[in-house]
Parts: C-alpha cells; sequence; structure tokens
C-alpha cells in the first residue's frame, strides 16, 4: 500500500508541474466562494476553508478540462478525489498534503463543458488539519450541485474514522494511507440511503474514559463542541452550517472499557447524558438519536440501556452488536480495526435500524 500511494504522490507531483506549463487564462476562485458546497465541519477564515475532522469533503462545478487547488496543510493529510461521480467506494485517485502553500491538480485533460469534482479528507485530524486557499479553473467555476436529502451524523471513534480500512491483516499497525473513512460503516450506509454524512469522530476516544486513560477528563462530550478536533479555541454552533442532520448516530464505548478498566457507571451515565443533551440542543428535541452499545465488553449494553432509560429525553433508541458481528481472522484490518469487509457487516446491521428511526424504505440494493 505505501509504496502504491508514493507511487501515486510522484505522479500527482508531476501532473502539477504540467499543468502550471500548460494553464491558460487561469481563473482563481477563493475557496471560501458561495457556489462551492462543503459537508462537515469547517472554519472560514477569509478567503480560506480550513477543517481537521474525518470525512469532511467538498463539490466543486466548473467549465474546462482542468481543477486544481491551492492548499496548506499542518501535518500530513490524505485526500481522496472522485471526477463526475458520486462518492463510491473506489476513488478515482487520491493525494497527500504535507507542506504550506502548495498546488493540488485535481483533474485535467477533462473534455469540454461541465464537469464536478468531490474531494474528501480522508484521515483524522490528528494527522493534520488542511486550509484550501483557492481553486484553479480555466473556465467559469458555477453553482454545485444541490446537496441530497437526506443527511446523518455519525459521533465515533477509531471505527468510525477508518482507522484500519484498508489493511487486510490485524498486525499491521496503523499508517494514515491505510486509514480511509470513505470506507466505514457510515460512509456505507449513507451510500445506502443516499444521503450526505458528518463525522464527528476522533481515535482513541470515549464517552468518560479514553483509550488507556489518556488526556482523563476530556473526552467526546467535550471535543463535539469545536469547530476543530484538535483546537478547543473554536466552539462549533449549527448555525455554521446550512443543513440539518435527519438522524444522529452514536458509536463510542470502546475506548470506555479498554484496557480491562472501565468508568463507574454513574460517571458514564452523567457524561452520555451531557452529550445527548449537546446534540438535542444543536437539532431539536425531534431528532432522533440512535445510540450503539460496543461489543468490547458484556457490560457495555447495560451502560447504554441505564443511559437512554434515565435521559429524560425523547427519539432515543440503542441497540447492541456483539462479537460474532464480523470475523477475526478476515475482516480485521491494522491494530485490530474492521477493515471494509468487516465495517460492510456492521452495516448491514444498521440499516434496518436506521430505516425504523428515520421512516426511510430499505431498498433491494448493494452494501458497498
Amino acid at each position: 500500500m505505501k509504496r502504491i500511494a508514493l507511487i501515486g504522490l510522484m505522479l500527482i507531483s508531476l501532473s502539477a508541474t504540467t499543468q502550471a506549463r500548460k494553464a491558460k487564462n487561469p481563473v482563481h476562485t477563493p475557496a471560501s466562494d458561495s457556489r462551492i458546497e462543503y459537508t462537515g465541519r469547517t472554519v472560514v477564515n477569509g478567503e480560506d476553508v480550513s477543517y481537521d475532522w474525518s470525512g469532511v469533503y467538498c463539490r466543486i462545478r466548473f467549465n474546462g478540462p482542468s481543477l486544481a487547488v491551492r492548499c496548506s496543510d499542518s501535518g500530513n493529510s490524505w485526500f481522496n478525489v472522485w471526477v463526475d461521480k458520486e462518492m463510491e467506494p473506489k476513488e478515482d485517485s487520491r493525494f497527500l498534503i504535507n507542506r504550506k502553500d502548495t498546488v493540488i491538480v485535481l483533474a485535467e485533460g477533462l473534455g469540454k463543458g461541465e464537469h464536478e469534482v468531490i474531494i474528501q479528507k480522508r484521515t483524522e485530524g490528528e494527522q493534520g488539519r488542511v486550509t484550501l486557499h483557492s481553486f484553479i479553473t480555466e473556465g467559469e467555476l458555477l453553482q454545485a450541485n444541490a446537496r441530497r436529502e437526506r443527511h446523518i451524523e455519525f459521533i465515533g471513534d477509531s471505527y468510525t474514522c477508518g482507522y484500519g480500512t484498508e489493511s487486510n491483516d490485524r498486525n499491521d499497525p496503523f499508517k494514515a494511507e491505510t486509514e480511509n473513512c470513505n470506507l466505514t460503516y457510515a460512509a456505507i450506509v449513507s451510500r445506502y440511503f443516499n444521503a450526505d454524512y458528518t463525522l464527528v469522530s476522533h481515535s482513541g476516544q470515549g464517552i468518560a474514559r479514553n483509550y488507556d486513560d489518556y488526556r482523563r477528563g476530556y473526552n467526546m462530550p467535550d471535543r463535539y463542541s469545536h469547530a476543530y478536533d484538535e483546537d478547543e479555541n473554536i466552539e462549533w454552533t449549527p448555525e455554521m452550517v446550512s443543513y440539518r442532520p435527519d438522524v444522529v448516530v452514536i458509536y463510542l464505548m470502546t475506548n470506555d472499557f479498554s484496557c480491562s478498566r472501565q468508568p463507574s457507571i454513574g460517571e458514564f451515565t452523567s457524561r452520555y447524558h451531557e452529550l445527548l443533551n449537546k446534540v438535542k440542543k444543536n437539532y431539536g428535541e425531534d431528532i432522533p438519536i440512535l445510540c450503539i452499545a460496543s461489543a468490547a465488553d458484556q457490560m457495555c449494553y447495560d451502560y447504554l440501556r441505564t443511559v437512554c432509560t434515565t435521559c429524560g429525553l425523547k427519539n432515543i433508541r440503542y441497540i447492541g452488536f456483539t462479537e460474532g458481528l464480523y470475523s477475526y481472522d478476515n475482516d480485521l484490518g491494522a491494530s485490530w480495526h474492521p477493515n471494509y469487509k468487516g465495517q460492510k457487516k456492521w452495516a448491514s446491521c444498521l440499516i434496518p435500524y436506521i430505516s425504523t428511526a428515520t421512516g426511510w424504505e430499505m431498498e433491494e440494493k448493494p452494501i458497498r
């Protein structure tokens, strides 16, 4: 995987150089232009748009044969690209941003007429914060296609970030190039229901206890309030986006029960109630929330049942998955996280519950 990724990066760099020579009358459009559609938590600063959460994606529609982006990154963020198609399981290309103020070619050699490119941040906040400065075309930038009628917000940990989804060996270490949120249960479920989606996820995060007590006292109920995954100084509010989710799915708990320890049920319940109340405050009391108990420990379902039956909120549902959901031999990627095969099995179990919570009909179609 690493060799393929590096070759791809070399080709992208060569392409950028070629494009710089060939560009005719380039049009530079600020990344904050209203014709560009962003989905996920972003921060606008003048002409720039910055973000670090997993899964943030944007749609850019334009006239002309090519599209490039001028961008920067605080670390090493990987991205997926699709040209003139929706976000399928397999991206058309991928690229890495690991420097300040660079130009990346997203598409070139296209036919005449209108085209749309989608770019998605496939790695999580710890890998870096990207800033998009401008998009470069040889023709007019157009209003992006309308967003989908349905929207799902997912709140989670490494399983939702896509840790190890492109690995097929549970003994592999974490690598940024094998983390791909587009192959998670969240993306798979959203494709099935033809829904847009937002990920609010961070590896190692728990409700009341993070993995092995890392950053004790700073958990998802705290992180959920922030515009950036890796910055506590800017608060996120629902007024920062033009859409609202139809349902919110919460999958946490695995890290709460990590390393053969767990928080008290009182502490866990209090912190989970805090998160539920923040979601309801953002989107209204009628928003359905589907809470999923981890299979990490037999007590997880009992903890979650206590949370949901004592919260005093409407439209709260809870379910639990068991260890038999996927194979430990074939369905695991890096560091014992579910790979794409394991994530598809998980998504297939979740789909009926989302259908019931939303009223969206289940269709006979592939889960992919």
